[in-house]
């Protein structure tokens, strides 16, 4: 990333500092990613993608983000209608302990479904389920109808749950625009809240260590390095994954604000790792808890860690 992207990037992340949860990533790509479950109780990705990265609603082919396409104004995804744009969906709960569909619709500022979306990391929908304690989350890749999208959740555990979507229209006033809307859903049973383990520097996933090495700061973005390995050796056969070699998400706890490490650089080859470069800007103090989503042999693994930022 040139100097004057950096630049840039600083300027946007510090004007938006305790509004946005907006984070810019540029991953220094050496690496490349499929599915798997994740390693805190109730999480999972989902999603089953095929080693080419393909959309189970077989209508995303297209690679990488649209050209013009902006994610400095996504905000920190905690409303359900952001500039004419609104989330809706019929369902309150849904039952736990087993395999669910949820429905949901994005309207326009006329009222009506939305239904072109514009790619962005080879998908049109980008659709995360996340505990209210951060233990459980899915990222999934729904299939759309008629304007409204299906999304097939794994089994939740009882409690709150807030669905995000993550989307660019592809027409209309918000064309070329990125948003992320969220609406809460609630699982009814008892529903145990698991403390937000302590932050720390790595964490393990199915065999494979991934450690994060930098200072981070709130409202400032900050070099870091994603680094994984197995079995103390250095990782070098990472799979792309939804065009890069590792896709991040996190949320601050608390309120679950929302924050995207959209990478820059393209993965190419299956020979990626074992250091991953990007800047990042958490807009908030406090604790965050992080997603890394990394494909090898075909496989994906989902690492959560929780960082603190100052």
């Amino acid at each position: 990333m040139s100097f004057t992207s950096r630049f840039a990037l600083r300027r946007r992340g510090l004007a938006a500092a305790g509004t946005a949860a907006v984070l810019a990533l540029a991953l220094a790509a050496c690496g490349s990613s499929k599915d798997s479950d994740a390693s805190m109780p109730g999480m999972d990705h989902g999603a089953h993608p095929s080693a080419s990265s393909s959309s189970a609603s077989g209508m995303d082919h297209d690679h990488g983000s649209m050209p013009g396409m902006d994610h400095g104004s996504m905000g920190d995804g905690l409303a359900d209608a952001k500039d004419g744009y609104k989330l809706t969906s019929t369902a309150t709960e849904l039952p736990a302990g087993k395999e669910t569909a949820y429905k949901f619709q994005v309207a326009g500022p006329d009222g009506k479904p939305v239904t072109a979306f514009a790619v962005d990391q080879t998908k049109r929908m980008h659709f995360y389920a996340v505990r209210s304690d951060l233990t459980g989350f899915q990222h999934l890749h729904p299939s759309m109808a008629d304007g409204t999208w299906t999304a097939d959740l794994a089994a939740l555990e009882p409690g709150t749950w807030r669905t995000y979507a993550s989307f660019t229209p592809d027409s209309g006033p918000g064309k070329g625009k990125g948003f992320v809307l969220s609406r809460t859903v609630t699982v009814p049973g008892d529903a145990k809240k698991t403390s937000l383990p302590e932050a720390a520097s790595s964490t393990e996933v199915d065999g494979y260590t991934v450690t994060v090495k930098g200072v981070l700061m709130a409202g400032m973005a900050h070099p870091a390095t994603v680094s994984i390995s197995k079995d103390g050796k250095p990782v070098t056969e990472l799979q792309p994954y939804l065009d890069t070699y590792a896709h991040l998400t996190a949320f601050h706890e608390g309120d679950q604000a929302f924050a995207h490490l959209h990478p820059e650089t393209e993965a190419k080859g299956d020979n990626g790792g074992p250091d991953l470069s990007f800047q990042a800007m958490l807009p908030k103090p406090g604790n965050w808890r992080m997603f890394l989503q990394f494909q090898t042999g075909g496989k994906l693994h989902t690492a959560a860690l929780t960082l603190n930022v100052s």
